[in-house]
């Protein structure tokens, strides 16, 4: 029995970090997207808190979108050795990475298999009526899903799928009418494109005599939480929970493993302050920080107790994630898990 350590982050625009011929940029040259920070800084803040949670498999969420790029950064700045994939995304900078430490004896050779998920059916375009109004609405992935299958020294194999859907933030100021069309429009394709998940790819996955024996995760920055909120009741739908499952079909639902990590109690009474994975500045409502539980280990319900501990790292051995040592970073929390195959 193998117990593998996953960390699933949100690392925030690592492409910022790499020049066109896939080389680091100068350290002193400032992250364009967050100019309070160099790239040396936040290669070094990223490698600090991966070294210092120190997992087996990272999925990695905005990482660069090639895969020369990531391996440069495993091999340049993490302890150990590792085997790096990324899911390109034309026409995307923030692109989903897979990476493994090998060298632990903890993995096969080969330890990963990529599939790309620009030539499978189900991440291709599509046409959706999600309003019953008659009128179906095209809809696509703006950054692939990330799909591959990770092998273990002792013979077992894990599915791994990552995600990062549309983004609910409206980040402008803008006139109140205008900005409710684009927060209605964000969760429609957020809530689109888990269903498109969940319907072509999950429900067949975990009911195809093939798969349906692999254990599955499916991991990243969903871009939502439990529950609707005033744009999600107009369509009735959430994405997280869409992706999770219909209770209807009870087998083939996603388990949840921060959700797990709760307390009874605060399982019971729906409480998830310790579960929050980013927190941001709202520039409509005064400015206020709002602490948001958007980034999620699913797994699927073959076996039991086989993804525990999952735990959301606002909080490192130095302090809070956003403090130094780690504040150029990332605007999202690290989540760990073991997995037990």
């Amino acid at each position: 029995m193998a117990t593998l350590k996953l960390m699933v982050w949100n690392m925030e625009w690592m492409n910022d970090l790499f020049n066109t011929d896939h080389t680091f940029k100068p350290d002193n040259a400032v992250a364009f997207h967050t100019p309070g920070s160099t790239v040396i800084q936040r290669r070094k803040g990223l490698a600090k808190i991966i070294t210092e949670l120190n997992p087996d498999i990272l999925v990695g969420v905005e990482t660069p979108n090639e895969t020369a790029e990531w391996q440069l950064f495993l091999n340049s700045d993490l302890p150990g050795t590792w085997i790096g994939h990324v899911q390109r995304s034309p026409g995307m900078s923030q692109c989903i990475g897979l990476a493994l430490r090998t060298d632990t004896g903890k993995f096969a050779n080969p330890a990963l298999v990529g599939f790309d998920t620009l030539l499978q059916q189900a991440f291709t375009e599509w046409r959706m009526d999600l309003e019953d109004d008659g009128i179906s609405e095209v809809y696509r992935f703006e950054r692939s899903p990330l799909y591959a299958s990770v092998h273990a020294a002792d013979g077992k194999q894990l599915r791994i799928m990552g995600l990062h859907l549309k983004s609910k933030l409206v980040a402008s100021a803008l006139e109140w009418s205008r900005w409710w069309e684009n927060a209605d429009a964000n969760r429609r394709k957020i809530f689109a494109q888990a269903s498109r998940i969940r319907q072509e790819f999950l429900d067949a996955y975990l009911t195809d005599t093939t798969t349906q024996g692999i254990p599955l995760i499916v991991c990243g920055d969903i871009n939502d939480g439990p529950g609707m909120d005033a744009s999600e009741r107009k369509i009735l739908g959430s994405g997280i929970e869409r992706l999770m499952g219909n209770v209807w079909f009870p087998k083939l639902t996603m388990g949840n493993a921060l959700f797990d990590s709760l307390s009874e109690n605060d399982r019971k009474n729906m409480r998830f302050e310790k579960i929050v994975t980013t927190s941001f500045r709202d520039m409509l409502f005064n400015n206020m920080y709002h602490d948001e539980w958007i980034d999620h280990i699913l797994y699927s319900r073959q076996f039991a107790n086989w993804v525990i501990n999952a735990v959301a790292h606002k909080k490192l051995a130095e302090g809070f994630i956003y403090e130094a040592p780690y504040k150029h970073s990332s605007d999202h929390y690290p989540l760990t898990a073991d997995v037990v195959l």
